[in-house]
């Protein structure tokens, strides 16, 4: 068995190893769900058969060395060499196979139970949402707020809340599953969202905004454009370049979106009607953020969950607190 542990070990390693180097794409919650079941098939293990057995060799040694002493002192011997309770712990101490398995299940089971269906961490990695989240900011995701869903497999088994239009979501990235994308919803099944000028309209009507103080960009180093949104009953920051002209095009690395018929694009425009379980987002740094203008549509299945709270920015802790 230390043998085969030895071999499992080697395997995380490299396989973590190659991730980390970017030989191939992980996935942590199919990483984690396999570590949670071999841990418990090392407890179950444990628990049914490697302790019970070394309970019984450190019963019998114990039986052994007591007959032992009788016998020696019917023969009026009273002082007898050994230590039998040192060996007694030592067959009883796991061994390091188990210690690194087995004694980690119940850490691995908690952290997999929170992950999968209450909390998800997650780390801001691009500033296509500012001013709303910013390059380092470390956030809570809501998992079961849209509903309960399997892990790993991302299938929804109990309803909650529905997509509100203003929510901020962690989904899993149409272009590649394997990676986790965050932005705001603007477009719910059936909306006909339009983004024009620099301005968003949803079903005909402008978002109302409200212009703020101008907002210093730290990623290009520049003053932007500031506003304040309102997108359903939700109020949220977004910053607009007015020297940007952006080109409307989909360009979708693995070629044509699914629905890309429900799009129109022209130089300067982009509408497209959400089709049923859905849902079309945006980047809050409207002029830098790849989004379903360019890749298409989110699908019910890969929401992950709803962001709602800033945890930790090592470089400014008044970052800390929820957002909208």
């Amino acid at each position: 068995m230390s043998a085969l542990t030895g071999f499992l070990f080697a395997t995380l390693i490299a396989y973590g190893g190659g991730w980390y180097a970017g030989y191939w794409s992980g996935n942590f919650s199919l990483l984690l769900f396999v570590l949670t079941l071999v841990t418990m098939a090392y407890w179950l293990a444990e628990k049914f058969y490697f302790f019970p057995r070394r309970q019984l060799a450190a019963h019998t040694l114990v039986e052994t060395d007591a007959k032992r002493r009788e016998s020696l002192a019917a023969q009026g011997i009273a002082r007898v060499d050994g230590d039998v309770e040192g060996a007694r712990r030592a067959l009883l101490r796991q061994p390091w196979w188990l210690d690194w398995t087995a004694g980690l299940f119940p850490v691995i089971l908690v952290v997999f139970l929170l992950r999968s269906f209450l909390f998800e961490p997650f780390k801001i990695p691009s500033g296509s949402m500012v001013p709303t989240l910013l390059v380092g900011d470390l956030i809570l995701v809501n998992k079961f707020h849209y509903g309960v869903r399997l892990p790993v497999i991302n299938k929804k088994i109990i309803a909650n809340h529905d997509v509100a239009r203003g929510d901020v979501m962690v989904f899993r990235y149409p272009e590649d599953p394997s990676m986790d994308f965050i932005k705001r919803v603007v477009g719910l099944p059936g909306d006909v969202v339009t983004y024009r000028g620099q301005h968003l309209f949803v079903n005909g009507q402008e978002a109302a905004v409200r212009p703020l103080d101008d907002f210093y960009d730290e990623d290009s180093h520049h003053m932007r454009s500031h506003f304040m949104e309102k997108l359903g009953d939700i109020e949220h920051e977004i910053l607009v370049n007015p020297q940007a002209t952006p080109v409307f095009h989909p360009d979708r690395r693995d070629g044509p979106f699914p629905f890309q018929e429900n799009c129109q694009y022209t130089l300067e425009e982009v509408t497209c009607k959400v089709p049923a379980g859905h849902y079309f987002m945006m980047g809050d740094n409207r002029d830098n953020s790849r989004d379903s203008r360019y890749w298409g549509f989110v699908p019910d299945e890969n929401i992950v969950g709803k962001a709602f709270y800033v945890w930790m920015n090592f470089g400014n802790l008044k970052r800390i607190g929820s957002f909208h």
